[in-house]
């Protein structure tokens, strides 16, 4: 259904005193109501249950909590590279454990941000606070705290106007809500947030909500990468899975122009079921994808654990913790197992010798490695 324009602009003067015009987007859900049968009613079906069996792995996985560690990375760098960065997983990694790339430095700095933003708004949800203007802002405080937009009022809604393309609002591809409107405009998204004008269903309030905050766009940066943040803390404040592990972004990276493009033509034409529809087609594919990967990387732990049959107790240390964070080095073996540090470069070097791991830096001192296999599986999509 087409509903035409889903908002109104607002004449804006910027500087110069050139006239634009903003978009201010109508209050949350859409009139005439979203149409919730035929193909979408299908794909909703579809995805609740792909969301269902990816939720069902935390119970099976005898420590979920290590797939987390890495896909929240892999989430983090998959959605700043939407934003243009250059780092990668192993990149963000190595950044963990004091080796951060040369010449990459801002860009990894950038990700690391956005991986404390993700796990500082999960931990203020499991201690009970609600989805709410004040947790986005404080999230927003984490993902810029050190990032290249810390002088853009980290933790604080715009105070001047932002714009999307373009070198001004007069020319820009997009202008988003005014200044001055834009604590009203994220007021309503917060109602509707917690189901009121109605009770919405959760996959329907994430793909909806996602394009009301991307289209107010209520921060001078970082924008889109909470916009996506929100769609797993939607999904897992209203308890759809207990564990964040549904991540859209590589979804949404691969089909980077249609993305875009429905965001813009949602608020031109109203195209909401055309969004929603390519929302829940990535919920299906991201949730299999999920699965899949947690089986292999299954199999992979369960196999090199065979191989390391009468090892020593260190060395099978080493490769549990190493399922967790896949990129080591001695120093950080000795700090988390709180072995010495002969132990820690011994039991690597040994895990090195029988192909589990790789030295990735080349050099005499400092060495880190990597559980290659495993990065393997995860960077293939």
């Amino acid at each position: 259904m087409k509903r035409g324009i889903t908002g109104h602009y607002v004449s804006i003067s910027t500087v110069g005193d050139e006239l634009a015009r903003a978009f201010l987007p109508d209050p949350l859900p859409p009139v005439p109501p979203i149409e919730v049968d035929g193909r979408m009613g299908a794909l909703l079906d579809q995805a609740s249950t792909a969301l269902g069996r990816l939720d069902g792995i935390s119970s099976l996985l005898p420590e979920p909590h290590l797939f987390l560690y890495t896909y929240i990375r892999k989430e983090a760098v998959l959605s700043s590279q939407i934003e243009g960065t250059q780092s990668s997983l192993s990149d963000l990694l190595s950044h963990e454990v004091d080796r951060t790339p040369s010449g990459l430095r801002d860009d990894v700095m950038e990700v690391s941000c956005y991986v404390d933003a993700m796990e500082h708004g999960l931990s203020l949800l499991r201690d009970g606070m609600p989805i709410s203007l004040r947790l986005i802002r404080e999230i927003h405080g984490r993902l810029l705290a050190h990032a290249r937009g810390s002088a853009l009022q980290p933790g604080e809604f715009k105070r001047s106007q932002n714009w999307i393309g373009g070198t001004r609002p007069g020319n820009a591809k997009f202008v988003p809500a005014p200044p001055e409107e834009t604590l009203a405009a994220m007021g309503a998204l917060e109602k509707f947030l917690h189901d009121d004008p109605i009770i919405t269903r959760p996959l329907l309030k994430a793909a909806m909500a996602h394009v009301q905050f991307e289209t107010i766009h209520p921060f001078l940066d970082g924008n889109g990468r909470l916009g996506r943040l929100l769609i797993t803390f939607i999904l897992c404040s209203d308890g759809v899975l207990q564990l964040p592990m549904l991540y859209l972004s590589l979804y949404l990276k691969r089909h980077k122009s249609t993305y875009y493009e429905l965001l813009q033509r949602v608020r031109t034409e109203g195209v909401w079921e055309e969004w929603i529809e390519f929302f829940l087609d990535g919920v299906i594919t991201t949730s299999g994808i999920a699965v899949e990967t947690a089986g292999r990387l299954l199999q992979l732990f369960q196999a090199d654990r065979n191989r390391l049959n009468g090892e020593s107790a260190s060395v099978l240390r080493i490769h549990e913790h190493l399922q967790k964070q896949p990129v080591l080095s001695a120093a950080k073996v000795k700090e988390i197992l709180e072995v010495s540090t002969p132990t820690a470069a011994l039991g690597l070097k040994k895990l090195e010798q029988l192909g589990v791991v790789h030295e990735i830096t080349g050099g005499k001192y400092g060495k880190v490695y990597a559980y290659s296999d495993y990065l393997a599986i995860l960077n293939e999509e």
